[in-house]
């Protein structure tokens, strides 16, 4: 765990000053951080007591946030840059590096429990909803509002608009 909040910690912040001047001013950073410490402490402690200490002081901060995310759904290096509706079902899986803007979502469909499963170093813009059974490959970026209904396999695509479509592969 103390590895992963080490390299979690260089997202947020490029050195000590920073991170002090944005935990006395409550930046954005710093909560969203304090919010990623919550949910990686409570993957560590696993099924204990602690668990449930860490689950509730993560989603206490993420109602005030608008941040929703399970124990054991988001790979090491997930970077949340904006705060305000962002929702990661538990049951979806996000890939290592990943990278999330405000106001997205993943997701099931409502039809079924199964949801997204994305790789690593997908960029998810403002807005962005991925939702279904869908499964999308590394390197992806996909733009701001689109919406991901069917899989991306295309290593370096570039997905946008509604429904979701690769405009170009990097």
């Amino acid at each position: 765990m103390n590895s992963v909040l080490k390299y979690e910690w260089n997202l947020y912040f490029r050195n000590w000053k920073e991170y002090v001047i944005s935990r006395i001013t409550h930046e954005d950073n710093y909560l969203i951080w304090k919010y990623m410490t919550y949910l990686r402490r409570e993957e560590a402690a696993g099924n204990n007591l602690l668990a449930f200490f860490w689950r509730r002081r993560k989603n206490d901060l993420g109602a005030k946030l608008g941040i929703t995310a399970y124990a054991g759904c988001c790979g090491r290096g997930l970077h949340i840059w904006h705060w305000g509706s962002v929702i990661i079902s538990g049951d979806a899986k996000v890939g290592e590096n990943c990278t999330i803007h405000g106001q997205a979502c993943i997701g099931n469909d409502g039809a079924s429990e199964k949801a997204p499963v994305i790789g690593n170093n997908v960029d998810i813009g403002v807005g962005a909803r991925i939702i279904g059974d869908v499964t999308i490959a590394d390197n992806v970026r996909i733009g701001a509002n689109a919406v991901v209904t069917k899989s991306c396999l295309e290593e370096g695509a570039v997905l946008v608009g509604c429904p979701a479509r690769i405009l170009r592969k990097e």
